[in-house]
């Protein structure tokens, strides 16, 4: 055997041969690679002065939400809304997803709290996936933390609706 059992948050590999250990050790190395590399966003200037402001709305300081809400806005790379690129997820718009290990597109609107809907058409910006989706490039894959700690790995297929796009900036 390579690799002995010891405790550790990855799964352990038995195999027979060096070359096995080596493309399985690799294999390993992408995939968490790949659980902690957050793609470059983009986040439309009015867009951070309403998400601000909700943050401040927010009375627990240190709640999980409004944490990982502030690390998504300090990372962000800052463009006016007038000059945001249309394959770029801003507030209010209308995205087309494909989950892993999914057999179908889910289609969700980014909105702020108070925008959701009862028809599950929406998803809340203070959800681990709203967080994750804000500022995201169509094509490009994001994680979002499971109920169960494990990543969640999705696909941004399409950009159906972005209110910049269209001109729509008093939203």
């Amino acid at each position: 055997m390579i690799f002995e059992a010891h405790p550790s948050p990855f799964p352990i590999y038995k195999c027979r041969n060096t070359a096995q250990a080596s493309v399985q050790a690799l294999n390993l190395i992408f995939e968490v690679f790949e659980m902690i590399h957050q793609p470059d966003i983009y986040v439309a200037s009015l867009d951070l002065i309403r998400l601000e402001d909700l943050i401040n709305t927010l009375w627990n300081k240190h709640s999980p939400v409004r944490l990982s809400l502030e690390d998504e806005l300090e990372r962000a790379k800052i463009i006016d809304s007038f000059q945001l690129p249309d394959d770029i997820v801003s507030m209010n718009s209308t995205v087309e997803l494909w989950v892993t290990k999914s057999d179908f597109p889910v289609y969700m609107t980014l909105v702020y709290p108070y925008g959701m809907k009862k028809d599950g058409s929406t998803l809340s910006i203070l959800s681990p996936i709203g967080t994750a989706l804000l500022g995201i490039k169509q094509g490009e894959e994001f994680y979002w933390p499971g109920r169960d700690g494990r990543n969640i790995k999705a696909r941004l297929e399409n950009i159906l609706y972005q209110p910049e796009r269209e001109r729509h900036y008093n939203r």
